[in-house]
């Protein structure tokens, strides 16, 4: 039911009461325009003055604090972050300043418990972790900088660069760091391997590599690549050789693994040349063409061809690694054919030891063959003789030669295993 004001006092009272709510509006919205642009001028006394027109305002504060902070005024920043805490205790980034400005004051009781908070506010969030491992780790309680940066690499893993430096300076043992700080993910694994290789630190990787293989998920091809490199050239062609096995399952390389009947991989050219690991390796050169070619082959889908046009030639560019037993006997078998081959000489299949460049076996010149033909031959690895290297080198090295080649069904075995005939 409607109330109408009959008498002039009636009248009067409503209209200053409606004159004393809009003066009250007025001056609240006035006071929010007031505070909002001082605190656009970012100075300490625009901010202050903000804080002061809107005291429930907890951005303010914030702000507030953050010009004192710069200004060194640590005490009255502590109270200003304090003060935005209190108005919005559910915004974690408050807490967090409010932790940093105790610390400094030497406040490490009450830090903690700031911290504490934040951390309950936010428990997942990546970024309040990494500061709240931070600031364990000034207070030297590594065991709760460990846990909070754990939580920080689950949330985001493109910080484990700077965690895992950050750790490894603290604490170099890569068991506590792997059961407290490294949380078991692929992509965090991948840069501790990489951190740990870089460094040198051969028998640390190869226990984040065991780590690795245990998760049983997909693995950078590249990491597996630069992991066997470094192994490599580590001289540990046998720990290379397992490393390259194991990556079967986890980065599809099941087809790329040697067999007892032939450790030569991807003999026959009918996969994709990785250009990496165990797989062939080369490197582009202006007088040498390399390419499948599907139109020739001796018993398979395609060969490799090489097509030359050089003045002078050492090597055709195209190598592959092979772990071996030492003091074994093997058996090489390569079928090859060429085309207007000519020059002094020509290539030639050559096995060295990887590491003393000792030649154990070398071709005949693989020339005069417009038909499929076969080279092979026998020879013993040494007592030291762990890595071999098979190139197509020429002979005499230096000279020129042109013309084409094409190499199929390539096979090195134990001379008392199966042999490619």
């Amino acid at each position: 039911m409607n109330t109408l004001l009959r008498t002039p006092a009636a009248r009067i009272v409503s209209l200053i009461l409606c004159l004393v709510v809009a003066a009250g509006y007025m001056a609240s919205a006035f006071s929010e325009y007031l505070a909002y642009h001082s605190a656009e001028k970012e100075d300490w006394k625009s901010l202050q003055l903000a804080a002061r027109l809107e005291p429930l305002d907890a951005e303010y504060q914030y702000k507030l604090g953050q010009r004192l902070i710069l200004m060194y005024r640590l005490p009255e920043a502590a109270e200003a972050f304090g003060n935005a805490a209190k108005l919005n205790p559910h915004n974690s980034t408050y807490w967090l300043r409010l932790a940093s400005a105790q610390l400094a004051l030497g406040q490490e009781q009450a830090q903690r418990e700031t911290l504490q908070r934040a951390i309950a506010v936010d428990p997942k969030n990546y970024y309040v972790a990494w500061e709240a491992g931070n600031s364990y780790l000034i207070q030297g309680d590594l065991h709760s900088a460990f846990r909070e940066f754990r939580t920080a690499l689950e949330g985001e893993p493109s910080l484990s660069g700077e965690v895992i430096a950050l750790c490894w300076q603290v604490m170099p043992d890569v068991d506590v760091l792997l059961q407290e700080a490294i949380p078991p993910t692929p992509a965090v694994y991948s840069w501790f391997l990489d951190f740990l290789v870089s460094k040198g630190e051969a028998a640390p990787a190869a226990k984040v590599w065991t780590q690795i293989v245990k998760l049983a998920q997909p693995t950078s091809l590249t990491d597996v690549f630069d992991y066997v490199r470094y192994l490599i050239g580590q001289h540990q062609p046998a720990q290379a050789r397992d490393v390259w096995r194991q990556a079967g399952p986890l980065c599809d390389l099941r087809a790329y693994q040697p067999t007892p009947e032939n450790l030569v991989v991807n003999g026959d050219f009918g996969l994709t040349v990785l250009n990496a690991g165990f797989d062939w390796t080369y490197q582009k050169r202006s007088d040498v063409n390399l390419q499948i070619d599907p139109t020739q082959h001796h018993l398979g889908s395609r060969s490799l061809l090489i097509s030359y046009d050089s003045s002078g030639l050492d090597d055709t560019g195209i190598y592959q690694l092979i772990p071996v037993e030492r003091r074994t006997s093997y058996h090489f078998s390569a079928y090859f054919k060429t085309q207007h081959l000519e020059g002094a000489g020509g290539p030639e299949f050559v096995v060295k030891d990887f590491y003393t460049e000792k030649l154990l076996f070398e071709s005949d010149p693989l020339r005069d063959a417009g038909d499929w033909n076969q080279a092979r031959g026998d020879f013993e690895t040494g007592p030291d003789t762990g890595l071999l290297v098979l190139r197509i080198s020429r002979v005499p090295p230096g000279s020129a030669i042109r013309g084409k080649l094409w190499i199929d069904r390539v096979s090195l075995s134990p001379s008392n295993g199966p042999t490619t005939r």
